[in-house]
């Protein structure tokens, strides 16, 4: 009872810290967005291209060469998963690097050092929201409607984001211990992404490697995005037990992060 209250405490420390430094979490973001699209022709697009182009590539192989049986039209189904997974990973691509891309700031001002993981979590949150408007578009095209289920879009986007954010406090932490850490993630996230439902369906897969794909935590959020918005469906158990995991993650990667801050002076 005692440890629990204590874990209570620092986590409301935590937080109050983080309603404190708002403002410059503000500025952080706005400071990221400008940085990565000043310069750039196309601007938000990028947001969206990837995503398009994947899509297409995909359709091609899985629909003309090795045909695919999925629930909803192929190219619908495929360019949903990238649309999830590609928030993921670029949070994590910039995450890695939002400590040791910021020495200056890290080694010389106090301030909540979760602050850069943060923003760069948030700044790809904005081309997930711009990346949502061709899968709306994708959606009305094959007629694929929407029902109460819809409601459940904001328990996956939580869940989605509280992983995605806790992964991400690890990695930029781990990077600025140890700098191998930032070439080992891109390989990682590689063999992740064919290791996810992101573009065909897992469940096709049985035996021992079907049930540690099923394992996975970012197979049920990208099957419960399908789920609510492309097949009016709830979604399943496995997603309720990944968003608790989820939020315990989080908690976890954020308490030990905070504990690590003060040493990450030494290391920059």
């Amino acid at each position: 009872m005692v440890v629990m209250r204590a874990l209570l405490a620092e986590c409301r420390e935590m937080l109050t810290e983080q309603i404190e430094y708002r403002e410059l979490l503000r500025q952080m973001i706005k400071r990221d967005l400008l940085l990565r699209y000043k310069q750039t022709a196309m601007g938000f697009a990028w947001a969206v291209f990837m995503p398009l182009v994947s899509t297409a590539v995909f359709s091609v192989v899985f629909t003309r060469v090795g045909r695919l049986d999925t629930p909803v039209p192929y190219p619908v189904f495929a360019y949903c998963g990238l649309w999830v997974w590609n928030f993921f990973a670029s949070a994590l691509r910039f995450s890695v690097t939002s400590l040791t891309g910021n020495p200056n700031l890290v080694s010389k001002v106090y301030f909540p050092r979760e602050i850069f993981p943060l923003s760069a979590v948030i700044v790809c949150l904005v081309d997930f929201a711009v990346g949502a408007t061709v899968l709306i578009a994708l959606m009305l095209w094959y007629h694929l409607p929407v029902g109460m289920n819809l409601l459940w879009l904001p328990l996956v986007v939580a869940g989605h984001v509280a992983f995605t954010l806790a992964v991400a406090l690890l990695l930029s932490m781990g990077n600025l211990f140890y700098r191998d850490v930032k070439y080992l993630f891109e390989v990682v996230i590689t063999v992740w992404m064919f290791a996810t439902s992101v573009i065909y369906p897992v469940d096709r897969i049985g035996g021992t490697v079907g049930t540690l794909l099923q394992l996975n935590p970012m197979t049920p959020i990208i099957e419960a995005y399908r789920a609510v918005l492309l097949m009016n469906a709830p979604v399943s158990p496995a997603f309720s037990w990944t968003a608790l995991f989820s939020v315990v993650a989080l908690l976890f990667a954020w308490r030990v992060f905070h504990r690590a801050e003060f040493e990450f002076a030494e290391n920059i």
